[in-house]
């Protein structure tokens, strides 16, 4: 049975997310705090097959590099932000004094469709605003989607970084999330999940 797991990690807390079926593991986000990560698939015993990144910024890639080394798995991203991971203004932790965080180039690029890895089957759907190469990765048979920095419980994602536009954002969460099923249970990159009727109805950016 396909499950998802939620672990806030790094110094923002941000929502990393493990996702299993047959202790095989897709590993969303890895932002920070390597080793709570690891303790936890090994604890569960998982094979880890895949690092999924729902775009780079430098608070969801933090640990990339070791989860990649450790666990010989290789890192999707959106092409929008192929040169993200090895630059430190685009991911922003140049500006945020935390210290500079880079990582390799992703090994494989996300399409905006069906995606099949290993036991695994989701769609990827191109959710820009937030970012050129946000996406969200939709599982609609288990009626869960892990949508990144696009749409929060009661909030959207910032438009002031680089390659932020708010219009575009506001598109993505209208065209591409709330097309989807209202009973859509919504993991976000930061807080606690949602579901996309409670959002239609009561998100302060879309009420009224």
């Amino acid at each position: 049975m396909l499950k998802i797991s939620r672990l806030p990690l790094g110094p923002m807390g941000t929502n990393a997310y493990v996702i299993t079926e047959r202790k095989q593991a897709l590993i969303i986000d890895p932002g920070g705090d390597f080793e709570e990560l690891d303790q936890k698939i090994k604890e569960k015993e998982l094979t880890v097959i895949a690092i999924l990144l729902t775009h780079a910024h430098f608070d969801h890639i933090g640990a990339v590099e070791e989860a990649r080394n450790a666990y010989n798995v290789p890192v999707y991203l959106h092409e929008a932000e192929k040169n993200w991971l090895m630059d430190s203004s685009l991911n922003g932790s140049a500006h945020f004094q935390m210290g500079e965080i880079t990582a390799s180039p992703a090994d494989q690029y996300f399409e905006a469709g069906q995606m099949e890895l290993g036991p695994f089957s989701f769609e990827v759907r191109h959710t820009p605003g937030h970012s050129p190469g946000s996406v969200s990765f939709v599982f609609r048979k288990q009626r869960f989607t892990v949508a990144g920095d696009t749409l929060f419980q009661r909030g959207i994602g910032r438009t002031d970084l680089p390659g932020g536009k708010r219009k575009e954002l506001m598109d993505s969460i209208t065209n591409q999330l709330f097309s989807l099923r209202n009973d859509m249970r919504i993991y976000p990159g930061h807080g606690m999940p949602t579901t996309i009727e409670e959002e239609k109805n009561e998100n302060p950016f879309f009420k009224g």
